[in-house]
This record gives structure tokens, sequence and C-alpha cells, in this order.
């Protein structure tokens, strides 16, 4: 069975971009906010969640806390087009297991995405 993975960030093009890096390997869903990626993990079981840390509205750290207080403990890289160190530490302080910054290599998604959907 495909392992599937949740796709969250607020830009439409980064969401497809990924999908088509991803999909030929996973079964892929796009979220376009946090909010709608906490209705999706409901439906769904979900392998890894990569997740855009600046959002408006509910940014993917604030969407993350909220997945800890649901019990949701898939695994979650962060995806960040700042850099900026206290976001990235935030986020791994908080249980995120990697983070990538945008824009990155297809075959840097992919290798991360490997290795934490075969570390379950």
């Amino acid at each position: 069975m495909r392992k599937c993975i949740l796709v969250v960030d607020d830009d439409e093009m980064n969401l497809k971009r990924t999908q088509m890096i991803l999909e030929r390997q996973y079964d892929v869903i796009l979220a376009i906010s946090g909010q709608e990626a906490l209705k999706k993990l409901g439906r769904t079981k979900i392998d890894l969640i990569l997740l855009d840390i600046a959002m408006p509205g509910m940014d993917g750290i604030e969407t993350f806390e909220y997945m800890r207080m649901l019990l949701v403990d898939t695994p979650v890289i962060f995806l960040t087009a700042s850099g900026d160190e206290n976001d990235v530490r935030s986020a791994i302080k908080l249980g995120a297991v990697d983070y990538l910054k945008k824009p990155f290599l297809p075959s840097e998604l992919l290798r991360r995405a490997a290795k934490e959907l075969e570390a379950e």
C-alpha cells in the first residue's frame, strides 16, 4: 500500500510543484491552509505531513500545535522560504522531524520524505 503525504501550503504553485514531485511514489493530499489540513487529517490515514511555516491566518507553527493537541503524532517536515532560525528552532522544539528550505531540489524532498517514511 502506498504511503500518503499531506502537503500544506498557501501557495497553489508550491502545492502543485510538490505534488508533481511526490505523486509517482506516494498518494498526495493537498491543503491550502492550516484549517483545511486539520479537517483532512480526520478523514484519511496520513503517513507524513509537509507543512509550510508562513501562511496567512493560522501559520504552520500554530497548525502544528493544534495537530499535537488533537494527538496527531504523524511526522512533520516543515517547509520554509524564510530560513528564519527562530522559526526552525520553534518547529524542531515542538517535535518536527525535519525542515526543508524553499525552493528545494526535487531529489532532496524525495530523500527526506523517504527517510521519514522508512523510519515508521
